[in-house]
């Protein structure tokens, strides 16, 4: 579509955009129904087929259109100076379409290098543009758009459309931020694969966002690598996976699979001591699995003797000593394992030779497999498994402190003993903490493979064991850490991102996001009182909206009762309500809404969040946000463990819109201050 003439006015503008927009839903449907129309019939067999299949229905549903969602939200119109090269005007969107007679793009996808500009661009650096248009859309009509000349000198001040797309009330699942990236954003999410980029972010920044944007913008760049290693998405529970699920499928990603540590490394069927789940998070433990699995690896008590026909060929003791020794620690345990066989084989093999014998590898393969170097194998080098290793550890205080020498003194050995051992692997109760000294071991027996791109949400909560077996699984360097360090909560929560990343294996880089687009100014700064006590080294977080009228402390007589009152007046405004509640109070106040007639979902671990108004457990509150948060007893979710400000600090800072704090008990010193 051409530029329009100088003096069109607004309806004219509207009625040409709204006819591109109709334009460009028929050329997406047509895109459909074309690859809808491919068959996997022309593979030459079964297993080609079924892989043309599965291509072809993801290709089907990442051309999905979804109507109440604006196909493209911006448009650049080309300065009369600009690059020849660049097309008159482009349309960014979501992805790309084009009218399938003429191969004509209608809309190019947000990650073209193209439409960085949309992103980018201002009066200091136009880009080759003269025109910035962003269109307003309700309930996927387009019903208003926004210009802003790029070639004239300064700014026209900020977006109305761009703020009205920001505090736009939600119920549900994650929106993408794609019509709303911030500069600061889109460098973030346009880093190169190589790389891994860590972004410690304040609440409402934005960073999970980037986060998800970054790994669609790989998807798009990096397509074929990509497609065959893998992306990952590992978040701190199923509750905050769920609310995500939507962003990456909105921007026509269908292929990233997403986890919780848990469902990486196994569910725990356990619980311990805090202090015992840290002491084992800690990455000395690193050092204490090695040598407790190489300790297996034992000296021969005698030589080895093989039979061939009628005569015997022998390797003395010391021989086979030599063969364990020149290999141990040289390889991964398993593989190690596999060539002591093959060693001993292969010197029987020399012995034959010197006897005339002319033997191949076949000979070579049924001497590694004979009785007698199995034995041999056996008694010398074992073959074990990550639990049985670990029991072995967490019972045998003699063992532990053969592996642990130097390394843990004797208070830290004690506390790592189970104080009544399970009678076998078998029956052991791992716990979360567990999880990850199994993976470790796992990896030190047979390698863990890796993946070509990994995005880490809440980083901070995890432990270094934790952090190393993520690592094992981007070994190709390339990972987005996504994070705020005020936010941490549990026992091992990080201190630093140097440490972070130092357990992952990167060498990253830092970004700090510091200003919210989405938390409301008084709400921020409210909850920012508690920053100097759970994490002192941050930049105090600044919003882009001040939040006039935003938050609301009210001292209750029984804030059961007045927490349902407030559940009502926020219900009579748009948007999705989160009633965060301690963890021990949830069962009272679900009750007591039902009671009052309230519809409501209780949010549990594998809840998707659908619903408007929820009751929130406070330590399921991370990552998520509504429009309207009531938060009931600060003091309690404070009390209640041991990183209680932070989890405090995460709970006021999850309300878009309004913040009603409710309490009986007096205010945390921290909070009240």
């Amino acid at each position: 579509m051409p530029a329009e003439p100088a003096g069109s006015d607004e309806t004219e503008i509207l009625t040409a955009e709204r006819a591109h927009l109709a334009e460009s839903r028929a050329a997406l449907r047509r895109m459909r129904e074309h690859a809808a129309s491919l068959s996997a019939d022309v593979a030459a067999d079964w297993v080609s087929r079924q892989i043309l299949e599965a291509m072809l229905d993801q290709r089907v549903a990442a051309l999905a259109d979804h109507p109440g969602t604006p196909l493209f939200f911006g448009r650049m119109d080309r300065a009369a100076a600009g690059d020849p090269e660049l097309p008159e005007v482009i349309y960014v969107g979501r992805r790309h379409v084009h009218d399938g007679a003429e191969g004509r793009p209608l809309v190019l996808d947000w990650r073209a290098p193209v439409s960085r500009a949309f992103y980018q661009a201002g009066p200091a650096d136009p880009m080759g543009w003269r025109l910035r248009r962003r269109f307003g859309f309700q309930a996927g009509e387009l019903t208003a758009f926004e210009d802003e000349p790029l070639d004239g000198g300064a700014g026209a001040g900020p977006s109305r459309i761009l703020t009205e797309e920001i505090e736009r009330p939600r119920t549900g699942p994650m929106r993408d931020i794609v019509a709303t990236i911030q500069p600061e954003q889109d460098v973030i999410v346009r880093a190169d694969l190589p790389r891994t980029v860590c972004v410690q972010g304040a609440p409402g920044t934005g960073k999970t966002a980037v986060g998800l944007h970054r790994a669609a913008y790989l998807l798009f760049t990096h397509r074929e690598r990509l497609s065959r290693s893998g992306v990952l998405i590992v978040g701190p529970n199923r509750a905050f996976l769920g609310y995500i699920s939507a962003v990456l499928p909105a921007l026509g990603e269908v292929r990233v699979e997403q986890a919780t540590i848990d469902d990486l490394l196994g569910a725990p069927l356990g619980e311990e001591p805090a202090a015992v789940s840290a002491a084992k998070g800690d990455a000395r433990m690193a050092d204490v699995l090695r040598r407790a699995l190489w300790l297996h690896v034992r000296k021969p008590a005698e030589g080895l003797v093989v039979t061939r026909g009628s005569v015997r060929f022998r390797l003395a003791d010391h021989e086979v000593r030599e063969i364990a020794a020149g290999l141990r620690g040289t390889t991964r345990y398993g593989a190690g394992r596999a060539a002591f066989a093959q060693r001993l084989a292969h010197r029987v093999l020399v012995l034959m030779e010197q006897r005339g014998e002319a033997p191949d590898d076949r000979v070579q393969d049924q001497v590694a497999r004979s009785r007698p170097v199995r034995e041999v194998l056996d008694a010398v080098w074992p073959k074990v498994t990550a639990e049985q290793v670990l029991h072995r550890l967490l019972s045998d205080g003699e063992f532990l402190a053969r592996a642990a020498k130097g390394v843990l003194d004797e208070d830290e050995q004690a506390a790592l003993l189970w104080p009544k051992a399970p009678r076998s692997h078998r029956s052991a109760k791992w716990t979360a903490a567990d999880r990850a000294l199994l993976d470790e071991l796992g990896d030190l027996i047979d390698r863990t493979p890796s993946l070509g791109h990994l995005v880490v949400d809440e980083a901070q909560d995890l432990s270094a064991m934790q952090l190393r077996a993520l690592g094992r699984r981007c070994g190709t360097g390339s990972a987005t850490v996504l994070g705020d360090l005020a936010q941490g909560t549990t026992a091992w929560s990080a201190r630093s991102w140097k440490e972070v990343l130092g357990h992952l294996g990167q060498d990253g880089e830092v970004t700090e996001l510091t200003l919210g687009f989405r938390v409301p100014g008084t709400v921020l700064d409210y909850a920012a009182r508690l920053l100097p006590h759970v994490a002192p080294g941050l930049e105090r977080p600044r919003s882009l909206r001040p939040g006039a009228g935003a938050l609301e402390v009210r001292r209750v007589a029984d804030v059961v009762p007045a927490a349902a009152g407030a559940v009502r007046a926020a219900l009579a405004r748009p948007g999705s309500v989160g009633l965060i509640v301690p963890d021990a109070d949830v069962a009272a106040h679900a009750a007591e809404l039902a009671a009052a007639g309230l519809e409501h979902a209780v949010l549990g671990p594998e809840s998707d969040g659908s619903d408007r108004l929820l009751v929130i457990p406070a330590t399921l509150a991370k990552g998520l946000e509504y429009d309207h948060v009531i938060v009931a007893e600060p003091a309690a979710i404070a009390a209640a463990e041991e990183r209680g400000l932070a989890r405090l600090y995460v709970v006021l800072t999850r309300a878009v819109t309004s913040l009603t704090v409710l309490h009986r008990d007096d205010l945390p010193a921290e909070l009240a201050a």
